[in-house]
């Protein structure tokens, strides 16, 4: 069930009006039905490995907690976490890796002239498996740390992992954030619920108005054998702001839905395009991942604790899973990787800039800003390329065309992708000069002239959205 759906306009009205009269308790249990309904529309059959997973997981954590409360943190608890880990990792690496490792092996084969066949599963890919997977692991995780206590309840763990609004994309919720929400009773606020309107009217303008309108743009550009250097310039520019859009409006619905109900999730982008560099980029971009792989991978790997050398390598392998993270392809596993080069390098690099921004006249600060603004926004754009691109082959052949960047000029077209961009361009910079990421809430104007904004918004995605699209990070 998509949230820009007519299937889950219907479905958010009734669960929140059975919702509200309910005691916690039965709220809770209620919320897990709707949740499981939710997920079963796509494909009643994924729930079987969702729920034999979760319940593992469950188990493993109880057990783990028993461990604990007699003996300590004892290595006897150790074999209950690599059971919840295999469990998970396992699941994951069947359906979304399995046929991806099983064909480059065939292809290295014929590389060096073999031959082999190999077998593959080709099976349906249970939608949003990467995001559940992690969110269940930073649980048991946390459990066997002795950084949060197992549940007692099955049910209540269970939605925690299943709630409907972050269970396919996200953002990543922390079991040591979201469980105790679910546990204790809420109390929903004519403010929360007022913020929740915006998020949600927000996300579903950037979905719907300017992700699904840029859609076509990008699939158009992407299509084209042979692009001119322009071309493959728009091609990164439109794509940057079509998956921002996207993926920023999916989490903002979430967040405005789960605000409705009392819950507060985690913000997970923060004017991300405003970056002046790589780390800064990763503090803003999918915060609730980049945070996940820096607490669960990077710093047990030894994070910067054993020399820059150690640091760096760290950087790379954290780097390069998270781009395998997003899909089973060799693009992805390049755009990990050249994002992984980019903080290697910043890092590298980063005593001498210090060094030399320190001598950057004072009057011009805004405008050394804007440059580093402008200059990485660039390097995240044919980032973007990679992630994009159907194939190697086609990022070479797009990559050869930016090295004559005004082949093939099309005016027209630059002006739909500009025209599109435009309101959210326009609000984040206003966000950006005025430090107000609460901008479009209008909480400084009447409430009579607030919603008139809000019905223009829900207007313009209404009646000048772009042909439904499936979210992007769905496939993740």
């Amino acid at each position: 069930m998509l949230f820009n759906s007519f299937r889950f306009l219907v479905f958010l009205p009734v669960v929140l009006a059975i919702y509200y009269p309910l005691p916690h308790k039965a709220q809770n249990r209620f919320l897990l039905l709707a949740s499981l309904f939710f997920y079963a529309s796509w494909d009643w059959r994924f729930l079987a490995p969702l729920l034999m997973t979760t319940s593992i997981d469950f188990w493993c954590a109880r057990c783990m907690g028993a461990i604990i409360s007699v003996h300590g943190l004892t290595p006897a608890r150790k074999p209950y976490l690599i059971l919840s880990v295999v469990a998970n990792l396992g699941l994951l690496g069947f359906f979304k890796y399995f046929d991806f490792f099983a064909s480059s092996a065939g292809d290295l084969f014929r590389l060096f002239g073999g031959h082999l066949n190999p077998w593959t599963l080709r099976v349906i890919l249970p939608v949003g498996i990467s995001f559940y997977t992690f969110q269940a692991l930073s649980y048991t995780i946390d459990v066997y740390r002795g950084q949060m206590h197992a549940s007692s309840s099955y049910l209540d763990f269970l939605l925690a992992v299943l709630y409907f609004p972050h269970l396919v994309a996200g953002p990543i919720q922390r079991a040591n954030s979201l469980l105790p929400q679910v546990t204790n009773p809420r109390h929903p606020t004519s403010e929360g619920i007022l913020a929740g309107v915006h998020l949600i009217t927000w996300g579903y303008f950037k979905k719907v108005y300017i992700a699904d309108n840029l859609a076509p743009l990008v699939d158009q550009l992407f299509s084209l054998p042979h692009p001119g250097g322009f071309q493959a310039l728009l091609a990164g520019y439109a794509f940057a702001f079509q998956i921002y859009c996207d993926f920023s409006g999916y989490t903002d619905i979430a967040r405005g839905v789960a605000k409705l109900m009392g819950f507060e999730f985690m913000i997970n982008f923060h004017l991300p395009y405003f970056s002046r560099n790589p780390k800064e980029f990763w503090s803003r971009w999918h915060i609730s991942l980049s945070t996940w792989m820096r607490d669960y991978l990077y710093i047990p790997l030894g994070g910067g604790r054993r020399g820059r050398g150690r640091m760096f390598g760290n950087l790379m392998i954290t780097m390069i899973l998270a781009g395998l993270w997003h899909g089973a392809a060799w693009t992805f596993v390049l755009w990990g990787t050249y994002h992984g080069v980019l903080l290697v390098a910043y890092h590298a690099l980063e005593p001498a800039l210090s060094r030399a921004w320190s001598f950057r006249p004072r009057h011009l600060h805004g405008l050394f800003d804007l440059l580093c603004i402008a200059v990485f926004f660039h390097l995240t754009c044919y980032g973007w390329l990679i992630f994009r691109a159907r194939s190697l082959g086609q990022l070479a052949t797009m990559t050869a065309a930016l090295t004559h960047p005004l082949q093939n000029l099309d005016l027209q077209l630059a002006s739909r992708v500009a025209w599109l961009a435009a309101p959210l361009v326009l609000i984040q910079i206003i966000q950006g000069l005025s430090r107000r990421a609460d901008f479009l809430s209008f909480r400084w104007v009447t409430l009579e002239v607030r919603a008139a904004c809000y019905a223009v918004l829900s207007y313009v995605a209404l009646f000048r959205g772009g042909a439904p699209k499936s979210f992007i990070y769905f496939q993740f």
